[in-house]
């Protein structure tokens, strides 16, 4: 069965079938989409998540748009394309670009390598993610596979074994790689920071459940069966984590008294700071500054511009141009290379300034023969009005090798 076959089967399925081998469709339907239940234990890590939460909405909110560079004219997007539609608006037809760029990003942040098959081209062009944890690599030095060497990547799915060549696959990868093909995930860098700090939370959780008590020792004199034992504790124990009616009283047994053993305090093992450490730890390997996951202790910027550009210029910008090499790479023709086409996210909303500075930019670049008025208008989101599509100016501003000619007439 081929594989846009296949495609076509996990959506639709069979009407007849029941509801459960219908439930197991669209598991694989998920799982092809790359959108499947993932590895739950890093990610019940609170600062793990919120650091995948990020960077893969950092990524998804910015749109990915076709842009031309023409001689003489600068840069214009390239609307009419067909390639435009699918970077920008529709990948394919169950996702939007947003969704798309996000889902990429977290499996390639989550599980260190992202996999998305190009089918079609042109008009016909649809991109589709590959579950990472499906997906292996394999370099054909031997010419095994094919007549020319090659990286070919086999996705298993449905107990079928489907293999693609480099040009049918975007691979996104981490920095992190030793052989410049495989990236390594931060949860395979960082396991036993990640698994110490979710243990961290498992004692906390414990704690609550128990009431923020101590472990106790129960005495009594009688004679009990193990029967009578366990329902005599299980009553004490109701009232002691607070799951009886009686929230502040204990009732015991004639006989029976209760003495609480030496706890070990979280402040007295530096719990917090412990945890805070290895949260510190986790952010450092995502690029994540710590105010973007609300730790302010060590803030040092004093406003939000400087924030962003801090994270676009040490994290952003690294994953961002990974991604548009390999869209041009693999997606733009050398026809279409050759007329200046090529792929850019538009950063305009991480840099995005507070107001005053931002029209204080706006009128600067007006003034100064940079934007026309429409363009500053274009970035405030306002219509264009006539005669904006000049360039206006201060006419002052003249070349340096003109300076002190307006001084010089006719004698």
């Amino acid at each position: 069965m081929g594989l846009r076959k296949k495609i076509s089967n996990l959506i639709h399925g069979n009407k007849s079938k029941s509801a459960s081998v219908v439930s197991d469709s669209m598991q694989s339907w998920m799982e092809f989409l790359g959108i499947a239940d993932t590895d739950k234990s890093a990610l019940s890590e609170a600062t793990y998540f919120a650091c995948l939460k990020i960077l893969s909405e950092s990524v998804g909110k910015l749109p990915l748009k076709l842009i031309q560079n023409i001689p003489g004219q600068g840069s214009r997007e390239a609307y009419e394309d067909p390639l435009y539609r699918v970077l920008k608006t529709r990948p394919n037809p169950y996702m939007t670009a947003s969704t798309f760029w996000s889902t990429v990003e977290i499996n390639r942040s989550h599980y260190g390598n992202a996999y998305c098959l190009i089918t079609g081209a042109g008009k016909t062009m649809q991109l589709w993610i590959l579950p990472s944890q499906q997906v292996q690599i394999y370099y054909d030095d031997q010419k095994l596979l094919s007549n020319v060497p090659d990286i070919w990547y086999i996705y298993n799915v449905g107990g079928k074994r489907y293999k693609f060549g480099s040009e049918q696959i975007l691979h996104f990868k981490t920095a992190t790689t030793f052989d410049g093909i495989v990236g390594l995930s931060v949860q395979e860098q960082l396991a036993s920071s990640i698994k110490g700090n979710i243990n961290a939370q498992k004692v906390v959780n414990d704690s609550y459940e128990n009431g923020m008590s101590a472990h106790n020792v129960v005495t009594y004199t009688s004679d009990l069966s193990d029967e009578q034992e366990r329902l005599m504790l299980s009553k004490i124990e109701k009232y002691a984590t607070g799951r009886a009616s009686v929230k502040t009283l204990i009732p015991l047994p004639q006989g029976v008294s209760i003495q609480a053993l030496a706890q070990n305090k979280l402040a007295d093992s530096q719990f917090l700071e412990i945890k805070e450490y290895t949260a510190s730890q986790i952010c450092a390997a995502f690029g994540i500054k710590p105010y973007q996951v609300n730790d302010l202790s060590k803030s040092s910027y004093s406003s939000v511009e400087a924030q962003n550009l801090a994270f676009y210029t040490d994290t952003l910008l690294y994953i961002l141009k990974q991604y548009e090499e390999e869209i041009e790479y693999k997606l733009i023709t050398s026809e279409q290379m050759a007329n200046g086409f090529r792929p850019k996210f538009n950063v305009n909303s991480v840099l995005r300034a507070d107001s005053k500075s931002q029209m204080e930019y706006l009128v600067s670049a007006v003034g100064s023969f940079v934007l026309t008025p429409n363009e500053a208008r274009d970035y405030l989101d306002l219509p264009h009005k006539d005669g904006g599509d000049q360039l206006i100016g201060n006419g002052a501003t003249i070349p340096l090798a003109s300076v002190g000619s307006q001084y010089k007439g006719d004698k």
